[in-house]
């Protein structure tokens, strides 16, 4: 079940989390860049609330999810107990939960269609808050994964904004789990300064300081904190 998953020693979790913040420095220093410019987002998705509570007491407070059902499920009530948390959506989006989406999400980073910016624009007009939103750019073109295809990317962000009147802020990507992930990295940073987009939303546990090396400023770590997902 969605956001079932527990984790049994939480003293592990955050050993792990102080880990890959070390991780994330060490690429900084060797990149040149300063650490606080890139954004470590905790993935929580799956893992119930329990499990992510030893992170928040921590001291994190940046926090990735899936699924629009399973945040609100259990995110309200860890930021009634937890002030300051920033949630972000780096899942698929469906354009039934773009209400749900915007009112309970801090950025959303999969915005890959015109439907789902339509959807968003007229949202963000009626509610009072305004999320940060990213582009999901499909780097390696597969036809089973959600995205703009690279060559498509001009043309859908000056849909987002002359169409729609979105601010789109930044570009995330998932690079194919068979390819190395450089090349893909190096292409989302290229069409993000074609665009003078401020964030680059990529890299996983597996490869979040390759992706540090290319610019990423936000990078999605979840097994590499809680450990893997049941």
């Amino acid at each position: 079940m969605a956001g079932s998953t527990t984790f049994d020693n939480p003293a592990v979790a955050v050993a792990r989390l102080a880990a890959v913040r070390g991780e994330i420095a060490e690429a900084c220093r060797e990149a040149c860049r300063d650490p606080a410019d890139v954004t470590l987002i905790a993935v929580s998705k799956t893992f119930a609330a329990e499990a992510i509570a030893p992170v928040l007491d921590a001291g994190h407070r940046v926090f990735g999810e899936n699924r629009v059902q399973e945040a609100k499920a259990k995110w309200p009530a860890l930021k009634d107990r937890y002030p300051g948390v920033e949630l972000h959506l780096i899942g698929p989006l469906q354009t039934n939960k773009v209400r749900d989406a915007v009112a309970l999400f801090d950025v959303i980073h999969a915005v890959d269609r015109p439907a789902l910016a339509a959807a968003l624009a007229k949202e963000v007009a009626r509610q009072a808050c305004r999320p940060r939103l990213l582009v999901e750019i499909n780097t390696g073109g597969e036809a089973q994964k959600a995205g703009v295809l690279p060559e498509a990317a001009d043309d859908f962000l000056a849909q987002c904004r002359d169409v729609h009147g979105l601010l789109i802020e930044g570009l995330m990507c998932i690079p194919p789990a068979d390819e190395a992930a450089a090349p893909h990295f190096a292409l989302l940073a290229k069409i993000a300064r074609r665009h003078g987009l401020r964030f680059l939303s990529m890299g996983m546990s597996a490869d979040f300081a390759l992706a540090v090396q290319f610019g990423a400023t936000h990078v999605r770590v979840g097994t590499a904190i809680f450990g893997v997902r049941t």
